[in-house]
């Protein structure tokens, strides 16, 4: 079955055609990164706007690279949420009118559902059962996955996400947008030892996450410092937030016995996130899995990936156009 997938939840344009028998045939992605540079921070209304500029021809150049034509599609993939909602409708019009034209059926994905199976794009690709950390700018998340819909939360964001706790420090700092990938290299040339940031909610028992007591830590460690320490004080708090999902992660594979552990999310492409994670579930005896860098951060080929797998279960939904801005993982039913 060959899907094409559509995701527009934010502020990248990302196409992708995966096939159930050949795995991914082809993928494409627009950043509006520089679009949304001098704001700081995502415009809904410009983001809305350039998504419908871009889509039709990011389809077309997918079909290409992959061979395809339109015709030769059996299904569409979209992200029905959550996400800004104008930028969710582009999306889900433009796959509901395509499907209508090709008499094929279109299905809305939830986002962080194609987040959770990216590391499925992988080789080897992790088996169900695995734990699955969900790291990003909105969402920091633990859950159990038994399988395709088969969720159950086992930790959640109280306040700040990691991702947007690094947006926030990175600001702090005067770095540009986005600022979680400027502040991990800022850090690199850093001390993480000079400022010694909390490990939020690490000394509990919870595997929920809250991350703005460290923002604020920051915060006025920047005050009472000079430029010059900008570094350390990245480095300082990337440990901390490092520290924090590593321990957290490592908790929940003690916890629930399970053997594999899978991370997605922009923060899940943190090289440092990496390799501690590596470190730490290889002295447990487990396995960790990652989607490669360009697919942490949001794609149409974890979308096509997810509808794909329930499509092809045989999972459809009406005509109408779709688009929930809120939306709850655990929520989601099996195919």
């Amino acid at each position: 079955m060959r899907v094409l997938g559509i995701e527009t939840s934010c502020d990248e344009t990302g196409v992708a055609v995966y096939d159930t028998e050949l795995g991914l045939r082809a993928h494409a992605l627009h950043t509006q990164a520089a679009l949304h540079q001098d704001y700081g921070g995502v415009v809904p209304e410009l983001a809305s706007r350039d998504h419908i500029l871009r889509l039709l021809p990011l389809v077309d150049e997918v079909l290409a690279q992959a061979r395809l034509t339109r015709r030769d599609l059996d299904g569409v993939a979209y992200t029905e949420g959550p996400g800004l909602i104008g930028a969710l409708l582009t999306g889900a019009t433009l796959a509901k009118t395509l499907a209508w034209a090709l008499a094929i059926p279109a299905l809305g994905v939830h986002h962080l559902e194609g987040h959770l199976l990216a590391p499925l794009l992988e080789e080897p690709a992790p088996a169900f059962p695995f734990l699955a950390l969900i790291v990003s700018g909105g969402h920091s998340l633990l859950m159990d996955v038994a399988g395709v819909g088969r969720y159950a939360l086992l930790g959640d964001t109280l306040d700040d996400a990691a991702g947007e706790a690094f947006d926030k420090t990175a600001k702090l700092l005067g770095l540009g947008y986005p600022g979680g990938p400027a502040l991990a290299r800022l850090a690199e040339s850093g001390d993480s030892a000079s400022f010694r940031f909390a490990r939020p909610l690490t000394d509990r028992p919870t595997l929920d996450f809250s991350f703005s007591g460290l923002k604020t830590q920051v915060l006025l460690a920047v005050q009472r410092n000079g430029p010059e320490r900008h570094a350390d004080i990245a480095a300082g708090f990337q440990a901390a937030v490092v520290d924090t999902l590593v321990w957290k992660c490592l908790r929940a594979l003690d916890e629930s016995g399970r053997e594999r552990l899978v991370v997605a999310g922009g923060v899940g492409a943190n090289l440092q996130l990496r390799e501690r994670l590596r470190e730490g579930t290889a002295r447990r005896g487990a396995s960790v899995h990652f989607p490669r860098p360009a697919f942490c951060t949001d794609n149409g080929a974890m979308i096509a990936l997810a509808g794909a797998l329930r499509l092809a279960a045989g999972e459809r939904e009406d005509a109408s156009i779709h688009a929930a801005p809120r939306r709850e993982l655990a929520s989601l039913t099996p195919p």
